[in-house]
Order: C-alpha cells, then structure tokens, then sequence
C-alpha cells in the first residue's frame, strides 16, 4: 500500500512540474530583441516552443532551439543555437521577468557567450 502510495504521489508530481514547466516556456511567445537581432518566438510541439531569427545582420530564418528545454529548479536548460554565430550552446534560460530573459551556456569546445533578450510586443 505504501508503495502505491508513493507512486502515486510520485506521478502527481511529475504532472505538476510538467505543468510548471510548459507554463513558463510559454511566458516567451512573442517577439523579442537582442543586439540586433529579432527572434520570434512560437508554440511548437517539438520543443514546446520555437525561436527564429527573424531580422539581423545575418542568419535570418535560424532556428535556434535545437533541443527540448529541460525545467531544473527555475532554469530551463537545453541546446541552442546562438543567433551570430550558429554555434550550438549547451544553454540555461532564465526567465527574469515577463519581458526578459537571459541565456547562458558554452560550446562544447568551451566557448561561453551570455546575452539578454528583451520582449518588443
């Protein structure tokens, strides 16, 4: 009975940060900017959302979540391809507010870049 209990219990809690977790990514639909880029963000099934390179000096049409965003205590953390570069980043997202949100992440050769991302509409 305890077992079952447990498991149960344990189940329900998955659901939850599930929940947590697909409510928070979808906090970055819309439109955002970054040192002249404008990246688009979308409700995707994929990745629960997408990220394109809108408008830029260069890499426009880049899709740049490449990987499924994992909820780790208040960080989503996943691969990203960086708008730039098109590097991939093993990346953190934090989301500060509902109009900012913050990626940090290196290469796996070790290169690190950080940028915030601020909400146009």
């Amino acid at each position: 009975m305890k077992k079952t209990t447990l498991f149960i219990i344990g189940l329900v809690s998955l659901s939850f940060v599930n929940i947590a977790s697909a409510g928070g990514l979808k906090k970055m639909i819309g439109t955002w900017a970054w040192k002249g880029f404008t990246i688009k963000v979308v409700d995707c099934k994929a990745t629960e959302v997408c990220a394109k390179v809108v408008k830029g000096p260069k890499n426009v049409g880049l899709s740049m979540i490449r990987s499924k965003l994992t909820l780790k205590g208040k960080d989503y953390y996943g691969k990203i391809a960086h708008p730039e570069t098109a590097d991939i980043y093993n990346t953190k997202i934090t989301l500060k507010d509902d109009n900012t949100w913050k990626l940090d992440g290196c290469t796996d050769k070790k290169v690190c870049a950080t940028g915030e991302f601020k909400r146009v509409k």
